[in-house]
């Protein structure tokens, strides 16, 4: 038998005085409300990375192949849709590379290791952005027109459609059918099934072409509803006169985003020609992917406050523990009991305070994460934050790792609090009133 364990779980179940059973529950709800912070912080940052990246690939892909002169000159350059280095792009399945061996985030020079992507690509789509204007009776709005085929990943954008629907396709004609944002819709009071003008130039004479509004997106990022509308690819060659097989770039969908940089690093160097370029959404769009990275940090540093919350509260009732039991340390020391031992015991009667704050912090923060998720209370500026409510993705390993975590590390914080009891002598604990 555990003696020192039967001790703690009789003291733990014996009812004490009233001062302690308060300080008690104080403690048990601190570390419940500690936990119930960081299970919500954490399922809400990881909301926010899945939600917005989401968004982002959603409507761009996770690579762009474009002319290597996009950047340098405002005149869009074709490239051919149907050119044999597509193919190998949509061949990729995995790709095999070398890694260097690192310790301590430094790596070690001459030591490398075999690794495999965790997937390849999924698909790769056309795409030709053609700036306008568009126009009705009363209102203009400068627009770019994003002309997509009935390949397109449509799955990725039906979910962002408030009214209306996708572009319709036909293998004979071009669609005249346009999919605006609820930001440029509200502006100009747009609907579905109105008729609008899109002025174009080319070869320095206006063009103008009627379209019909067939929907209304919204993102909720700002950066593309207040200037996007999406066409039919084939409206848009038209308007320019390119070929069928003529397009401004090409999007890249990865199976796993995390092998975002070592397949577009493939692509660039190992399959395409010298006049084309690969391009990551990341490196396009740095802003959005810097202020999720400071989520991270916000997400540290409420994990940190969070656990030494949850430190100073046990060690302050570790200590009234302690010195309620004066006498009962004296009469174990006399009866041979060494002082680690004593020690154990009030760490175990710690670790039940622990459990039970745990336990009821488990409770509070999934059920109001799972609320949250269900019914989204917690309303956001979606022109700050890109979402109108704060979005949940709970990962049970990382509740798991906070568990485990909470109760590994406050239980090595009490260590110390413990030596306390070595200062404790027999003959003064049993003359302790």
């Amino acid at each position: 038998m555990n003696i020192e364990h039967f001790i703690a779980r009789r003291i733990a179940m014996t009812r004490s005085g009233t001062f302690t059973r308060v300080i008690v529950r104080i403690a048990i709800a601190a570390i419940a409300v500690s936990l119930t912070v960081m299970i919500l912080t954490t399922a809400i940052i990881a909301g926010f990375k899945s939600e917005i990246t989401d968004k982002i690939f959603g409507f761009w892909g996770h690579i762009h192949i474009t002319d290597s002169n996009v950047n340098r000159t405002f005149e869009l350059v074709p490239v051919s849709k149907d050119a044999r280095y597509y193919d190998q792009i949509r061949d990729i399945r995995y790709i095999e590379y070398q890694e260097e061996v690192k310790v301590g985030g430094i790596p070690i020079e001459g030591k490398v290791r075999d690794k495999v992507t965790l997937g390849g690509v999924r698909g790769v789509y056309p795409y030709t952005i053609l700036p306008g204007l568009l126009s009705n009776r009363k209102n203009f709005h400068g627009v770019l027109i994003k002309g997509v085929d009935s390949r397109y990943d449509w799955g990725r954008m039906k979910k962002y459609i408030r009214e209306g629907s996708i572009p319709g396709y036909s293998p004979d004609s071009a669609s005249s059918d346009l999919l605006v944002s609820k930001n440029i819709a509200d502006k100009m009071k747009l609907s579905t099934g109105d008729k609008v003008i899109l002025s174009f130039i080319r070869d320095n004479e206006q063009i103008k072409r009627r379209f019909r509004i067939c929907g209304i997106y919204n993102t909720g990022l700002e950066e593309y509803d207040k200037r996007f509308c999406i066409a039919d690819l084939a409206k848009v060659q038209e308007i320019l006169k390119w070929k069928p097989d003529e397009v401004q770039g090409m999007e890249v969908e990865l199976d796993d985003m995390r092998d975002l940089g070592i397949i577009s690093e493939y692509i660039y160097y190992e399959i395409l020609p010298q006049n084309l370029y690969a391009e990551t959404i990341r490196s396009k769009f740095p802003s959005i992917f810097e202020w999720l990275g400071l989520q991270d940090i916000n997400e540290k540093i409420i994990l940190q406050l969070m656990i030494v919350v949850a430190i100073i509260n046990m060690v302050t009732v570790l200590l009234i523990l302690i010195l309620e039991r004066t006498q009962m340390i004296g009469v174990l020391k006399s009866l041979g009991m060494s002082n680690w031992r004593v020690r154990k015991i009030f760490l175990w009667n710690a670790g039940y305070i622990i459990f039970y704050g745990l336990l009821t912090g488990n409770i509070m923060g999934l059920a109001l994460a799972g609320l949250q998720k269900k019914f989204g209370f917690i309303k956001l500026d979606e022109a700050n934050y890109y979402l109108d409510t704060a979005p949940i993705e709970i990962n049970w390993w990382t509740v798991l790792l906070l568990n485990a975590g909470t109760l590994a590390i406050t239980l090595v914080a009490l260590i110390l609090p413990t030596l306390l009891v070595t200062r404790i002598t027999p003959v003064r604990a049993l003359r302790f009133e």
